[in-house]
């Protein structure tokens, strides 16, 4: 193909169940232990970046910026997005060399996300073993590659057609792909403003999940504080949840069952930084070939 798309590749290897945990705190303190893997205060990281990025794609009125701080544990690479500018310069510095254990503690909650990414991302990479089901992403513009991979995402729900979904985290691209699958939707998004088609956008998540039945959520939500009343509130109403994961990738599978429904993980490198061929990594929902 010349421009992008999706291809799945499906296997018949057997994975192991990993451990799940029932709350964010949990899976920590169980990290911190020493229960899931290694101990991580002899884990050192040897590599912190960020990712700065702005963009807008042709065809669009609207255009955004991302910022990422990834941390490298051995050949794993942990990510937490951040809002542009909001990261101390210092940061980075303050990462590099130090251990897993300490980078959990640390007073910036990115950093304590994108640790704890880096740890399980060394500890459960994604693959078909761990219960992955890899979702391949052809070459094209990053406007293509931004459609393919909200295709992949959207697959993951598991709704009727006149169904209403709360979009935590504005992504044109996802909400292009609801409204040609005739699904409803409430953007939302703690900046506010409008979507491309000119729609209001709500900064109240909780308040607006209510009227909703399904909720497509970013994995930014770990980096702000407010994946957790989210997660409990899909758990507690029985409602949907299906991640898009760019931060924390490795980090959200743990929550399988515990109010998370499915996740689409997409490790650092990211679909936008370049336009060759890349990889999505899908956990539980209702695609076809089946999986954890």
């Amino acid at each position: 193909m010349t421009t992008a798309g999706i291809s799945r590749t499906t296997t018949a290897e057997p994975y192991e169940r990993y451990e799940t945990c029932g709350s964010y705190d949990e899976l920590v303190a169980r990290v911190h232990a020493g229960e899931l893997g290694p101990d991580p205060a002899a884990l050192r990281i040897a590599v912190a970046f960020t990712t700065r990025q702005a963009v807008r794609h042709d065809g669009r009125g609207t255009g955004y910026r991302n910022e990422v701080l990834s941390l490298r544990l051995g050949g794993a690479v942990g990510s937490c997005a951040v809002e542009p500018g909001a990261l101390p310069d210092r940061a980075v510095e303050e990462c590099v060399g130090a251990s897993v254990a300490r980078l959990l503690e640390h007073p910036l909650l990115p950093v304590r996300v994108a640790a704890l990414d880096a740890y399980l991302m060394h500890v459960t990479p994604h693959t078909p073993r761990n219960g992955a089901r890899p979702v391949s992403l052809s070459a094209g513009t990053s406007l293509e590659k931004s459609r393919a991979r909200a295709k992949a995402v959207v697959a993951l729900l598991d709704l009727p057609a006149d169904a209403t979904v709360l979009v935590v985290g504005v992504v044109n691209s996802l909400l292009e792909e609801l409204r040609s699958r005739g699904l409803s939707y409430v953007p939302c998004d703690l900046k506010g403003g409008l979507t491309e088609w000119g729609e209001a956008v709500v900064s109240d998540a909780l308040a607006e999940a209510g009227h909703c039945d399904a909720l497509l959520v970013s994995g930014m939500t770990l980096g702000n504080g407010t994946f957790e009343s989210l997660r409990r509130l899909a758990l507690a109403h029985g409602k949907q949840l299906v991640m898009f994961a760019q931060t924390g990738s490795a980090v959200l599978p743990r929550f399988l069952g515990h109010g998370v429904s499915a996740v689409c993980a997409e490790p650092y490198p990211f679909f936008w930084l370049d336009g060759g061929p890349g990889t999505l990594h899908r956990y539980g929902g209702s695609c076809p070939e089946g999986g954890r």
